[in-house]
This record gives structure tokens, sequence and C-alpha cells, in this order.
């Protein structure tokens, strides 16, 4: 189910959370506090048809996912970083995808590849799936939240023009892995 949200159509954001890091530094929580996020209870509530942000899959998110997410959404599943293999362990289900590589800017990875919040995870999306306004706006709730897309700012912007999955790993080479 798509929502109107002032001048655009934002996509669905769905939250998982493990329950596994510093709860006045999890920024799911702040995004489900502030109506920018849906709680799931279970992952078996995780929408078929959303695109789930999956660290470990091959399949790299691209511009054309943005269909799917419109329909389905995004969902993140919560967790700390240090247990990341053991929460995505067993198949996600929806349509599992990875970030492209990109830069932190929170306080606790800050500087660190591909280590993103929740926040970040989300943001990083919906400016790939062609939602900017909706990114910039989520980002807003933190101090930091900006910097991110500033930081990234040429990645994310090569990435959401991105016709297929190849260029987007061609486009994370040409900056990440010099």
């Amino acid at each position: 189910m798509r929502e109107k949200s002032g001048p655009f159509t934002s996509i669905r954001l769905f939250v998982y959370e493990l329950k596994q890091d510093d709860p006045k530094k999890c920024t799911s929580r702040k995004l489900v506090r502030l109506g920018h996020a849906t709680p799931l209870s279970r992952p078996s509530h995780v929408p078929r048809r959303a695109v789930v942000l999956n660290p470990l899959t091959q399949s790299v998110l691209t511009p054309r996912d943005r269909e799917t997410a419109e329909r389905g959404g995004v969902a993140v599943i919560d967790c700390s970083w240090t247990k990341v293999v053991e929460a995505f362990a067993s198949r996600q289900r929806g349509v599992n995808r990875r970030l492209p590589y990109l830069v932190a800017a929170n306080p606790v990875h800050h500087g660190r590849l591909f280590e993103l919040s929740s926040l970040e995870a989300f943001a990083a999306a919906l400016t790939i799936l062609g939602h900017g306004d909706q990114a910039r706006q989520i980002v807003g709730i933190y101090k930091w939240g900006p910097v991110f897309l500033a930081l990234n700012q040429e990645p994310l912007a090569e990435y959401a023009r991105a016709k297929s999955g190849t260029e987007v790993k061609a486009i994370e080479n040409a900056y990440f892995m010099r």
C-alpha cells in the first residue's frame, strides 16, 4: 500500500529489530517512534514483495528494484554488525538485495565502509530507488544524517543512474577498490 507524503509518493519502510544494540543509539527505533517506519514483530511478517536489505546476499540493489519497493516497501533486519552472519543465516522473506558500498557517517561506525546504521541503509536505498526527498526527510532526524548523504553523494548519484547490477559493481570498484 502506498502512502502520500507531501509532493511525492513514499516507499513504506519496515523494521524487524533483533534488539542487539544499545537502544539509545538504535536508529531504527527512532524511525519507528517518529512514524517513518513500521515495526515488525517477527521475520515472517516481512511483506513477501518487500525489498529486504541483506548485506550477505550477492544481488545488489539497483534502480530496477524501484517498482518492487514502491509496491512492497523496503525492510531492514536491525542487528549488531558483530552478529550479522547469525542474523542472516536463514533465508529472509522478500526480495533480498545488498546495498552497494558506501561509507558510514553514524557516530558508532563513522568512516567505515559498508557498516551502515539502519537509517543510513534506508536513506541509501531510497536514494538509489529515486526517492531522494524521502531519504533527505528521514536523515534529518539526526544531526549526522545529512552528512551521510553528503559523504556518499557522488557514488549514490551514480548508483541511482545504473542500469544493472553489473554496472553498480563497476561503480563500487571505481570508488572503493582503489
